[in-house]
């Protein structure tokens, strides 16, 4: 493309900016949310895994309730896939990227894993 084209649609050129840089208190209270996240998430499983074979080897039809959980799974996946390559997101620092998805994705898992160890003693 000739250059003086390019200026005339779009303006000078301006070469990107850096990338942000990484705050080590950002790094660490990402790693907490997400570690948090995966326990949670790791309990529920576990339990879920139990209440499927229980369920299982009582007879009981399970296909259903493992296809809505998985779906679900699958759609909060894909929600915090699709937030995480939003452009106002893809700006940000990686850290500070995964603080955001790890604060949202951090409380329903670790509410239902509390109420969920509470509930079965």
């Amino acid at each position: 493309m000739n250059p003086s084209t390019y200026a005339a649609l779009y303006g000078p050129w301006q070469p990107t900016k850096p990338a942000p840089e990484e705050r080590p208190v950002v790094v660490v209270l990402a790693v907490l949310l997400w570690t948090a996240t995966f326990l949670s998430f790791a309990w529920l499983a576990s339990l879920f895994a139990i209440a499927v074979v229980w369920g299982a080897a009582a007879g009981a039809p399970v296909g259903g309730l493992v296809l809505r959980v998985a779906l679900v799974l699958a759609g909060a996946a894909a929600a915090l896939t699709a937030l995480a390559f939003a452009p106002g997101i893809r700006r940000l620092a990686v850290s500070s990227r995964m603080l955001l998805l790890g604060a949202l994705a951090c409380p329903v898992p670790t509410v239902l894993a509390i109420w969920s160890w509470l509930r079965t003693g």
